[in-house]
């Protein structure tokens, strides 16, 4: 059945695309797309099984232009269980005014306006997945309770760039943006809204440094008692991208309970107030643009504290072929303080864009 429903999308977006073409008002129409394979295997003692073969993600998107000024992107994620928050589902529908460089307005639904790592294309973050930290405090597999977002939620955004050099290379970047908070494909629930913020200077080619600020609730609702949870956070990040070498690093903070489970009629409350957590991030070419090494050490912290700390320590190479096919294989050891337990894990992945 999933796979009749990832056909019929499929069907669905390239008729919409020709659909598209036809009309003088949509130009640059772009059908685009990736797949990623998996095979991962853990030594953890209860992981069952104890390794695995899976698509980790299969998505297709539409971006063009409407008319002179605007820009739109759809894009559908097509693997998983249908039915479920994680199954067949709309991840991107937006369109962005864009006459002014320094004053972009997008509406939508769209990447959360936090964090370096946030908006990056799962295949160009580099790793295994994203880092702890992004996942859990920048609406992944959120914290609070909130189901499967990928860093997404629907609101309205201003963003732009300022104080161009002599280059034509702008030092100041800023975004700001409110979303209704409950992730994507949801309706608000709550009488509040999230407003996230954040800007990074430029001050070297290759450079950035950023700030972040995130202030919100989350809400669950049981017929008609609904409850909150705070989610007030801030990040510091820190990226050099340059002849093919990258180096990122990013810290986040946040203060505000969570649900027990993301089923969005549990409104038990768990009361641990606070939680962090950074990653610090090399890949270095070996063959430049075709062969990387790479390493990263991952923090997360449940409670902010190091008795709630899962540590992550990642090596990793990839190879690339003509920047369309990716294969990468990475080790990680794994250090649970929660569950006073270690272990390995070996990530295989094959990626493919067209």
């Amino acid at each position: 059945m999933k796979y009749k429903i990832s056909i019929a999308v499929l069907f669905f977006f390239s008729s919409i695309a020709n659909i598209f073409a036809q009309q003088e008002w949509f130009k640059d129409i772009k059908l685009s797309g990736y797949v990623i394979g998996q095979y991962q295997y853990t030594s953890k003692t209860d992981a069952t099984p104890k390794d695995n073969f899976s698509t980790r993600l299969v998505r297709l998107s539409i971006d063009g232009k409407l008319l002179p000024d605007f820009a739109y992107r759809v894009q559908a994620q097509l693997n998983g269980t249908p039915g479920s928050s994680s199954g067949p589902r709309i991840v991107d529908a937006f369109i962005e005014w864009q006459r002014y460089g320094f004053a972009k307005v997008k509406v939508g639904q769209f990447k959360r306006a936090f964090t370096f790592e946030n908006p990056m294309n799962p295949i160009d973050q580099g790793f295994i997945s994203y880092a702890q930290v992004i996942s859990k405090l920048s609406g992944f597999e959120d914290r609070v309770g909130e189901h499967s977002s990928n860093g997404r939620d629907i609101g309205v955004q201003l963003q732009g760039d300022l104080l161009p050099n002599s280059k034509g290379r702008h030092l100041l970047h800023y975004q700001i943006a409110i979303y209704n908070g409950q992730g994507t494909n949801m309706k608000d629930v709550n009488n509040s809204k999230d407003i996230i913020g954040g800007m990074w200077v430029c001050p070297l080619e290759g450079l950035r440094i950023g700030a972040f600020g995130w202030t919100g609730s989350y809400a669950h609702k049981n017929g008609t008692d609904v409850q909150n949870v705070a989610r007030n956070r801030y990040a510091f990040s820190g990226e050099y991208k340059k002849n093919d070498w990258t180096l990122r690093t990013e810290y986040i903070h946040s203060q505000g309970k969570k649900f027990a489970s993301n089923n969005s009629s549990d409104i038990n409350i768990i009361n641990n107030d606070k939680a962090d957590g950074w990653y610090i991030a090399g890949i270095a070419p070996v063959i430049t643009n075709t062969v990387h090494l790479k390493a990263r050490y991952d923090v997360y912290r449940d409670e902010a504290d190091w008795n709630s700390s899962k540590n992550m320590y990642e090596v990793g190479l990839d190879y690339i072929y003509k920047k369309k096919v990716k294969v990468q294989v990475h080790y990680v050891r794994v250090n649970e303080r929660s569950k006073h337990q270690n272990y390995n894990m070996v990530d295989c992945q094959l990626s493919m864009r067209f």
